[in-house]
């Protein structure tokens, strides 16, 4: 790491090491698992917002070098946002922001603040690109633009994805009525889409709406591949000899339940097997930024297993969101 930056962290961690133990000197051995975490915690949020920052022009070249100049709408709150701007004066990049801004009141409150932050700063920073960046027009062939556009955008909502943020809201409503409803993520996506692209058919044209639902599927496919699946829900297993530590940082600190299976080693010194404590939790796709970035700080050796889960009843997932 840089001299600079090292040295940034470590006067970072002795200065909150004094203020909790005022009458107490800090030794070198308190300091050095606090800059740890801090040099973690810095790695990772460097990586997301390259992540979100990438999604954001990818994004604005799909809107701007696409759709925009044919009057191409997609679904979500982006198709809604292209309706308003092609039936009202306002610019796209003032419409994303109102558009988006209750959802992202919703997410503070169903997945958590930080979360809503950091799309709130995705979201700007789309409108922004939207607003003062020229894009060149790609081309008019309509197919070619229903594609190429969903691709652009799907790659970019994939990639702040992967960042940790969204810059289409409708996910968390869909998310929050989903915890109310007997309505997968899915369904509730569905149907706010089908209202969508039927004001869209009747606002512009058949056409356009025909092509805006092949947008939308596009963009749909992209997502899935960035993200490895559009699916809400990721189980996780993870083989650590730190075990206590990380079922302790996932139940206080993240709030998420876990089950502790007792597995076995089968890759020990001597050829022989030892006792080993295996953690199985379920979070969204949206918190496994944050869950990882816990996991480095505790074993950044961790073996990690993650899988796609398509739905799932009871537990504390749907109750409470990620401290």
């Amino acid at each position: 790491m840089n001299p600079f930056l090292s040295k940034l962290l470590i006067d970072l961690a002795r200065k909150r090491l004094e203020k909790k133990q005022v009458n107490k000197p800090v030794s070198k051995k308190q300091i050095v698992p606090l800059v740890r975490k801090f040099q973690v915690e810095l790695s990772h949020a460097i990586k997301e917002y390259i992540f979100i920052i990438i999604g954001v022009f990818s994004a604005g070249f799909g809107l701007k070098g696409f759709l925009l100049p044919n009057k191409f709408i997609d679904g979500g709150a982006t198709g809604i946002s292209l309706l308003l701007e092609n039936v009202t004066s306002l610019k796209l990049g003032l419409l994303l922001l109102l558009v988006n801004l209750p959802f992202l009141i919703l997410a503070s409150k169903t997945i958590s603040p930080k979360f809503a932050l950091k799309s709130i700063a995705a979201i700007a920073l789309l409108a922004v690109v939207v607003h003062f960046v020229d894009y060149p027009t790609i081309t008019e062939d309509k197919l070619l633009i229903a594609v190429f556009g969903g691709f652009f955008l799907g790659l970019g909502i994939g990639m702040s994805m992967r960042g940790g943020s969204v810059i289409d809201g409708t996910e968390v409503l869909a998310i929050f009525l989903s915890r109310k409803l007997s309505l997968t993520i899915g369904d509730v996506l569905l149907l706010i889409n089908i209202i969508i692209f039927s004001v869209g058919a009747y606002i512009l044209s058949i056409e356009i709406a025909l092509y805006a639902i092949l947008t939308y599927l596009v963009a749909a496919k992209t997502v899935d591949f960035v993200v490895d699946g559009v699916e809400e829900y990721v189980g996780v297993t993870i083989i650590s000899n730190k075990h206590e530590d990380l079922r302790i940082m996932i139940t206080e600190k993240l709030l998420r339940a876990c089950t502790i299976y007792a597995g076995k080693g089968g890759f020990g010194s001597q050829g022989k097997s030892y006792d080993k404590d295996i953690i199985y939790t379920v979070v969204t796709r949206l918190e496994l930024a944050k869950l990882q970035t816990e996991i480095d700080k505790i074993d950044r050796n961790a073996f990690i297993i993650m899988g796609i889960v398509k739905d799932l009843k009871g537990g504390m997932i749907k109750k409470k969101p990620m401290k």
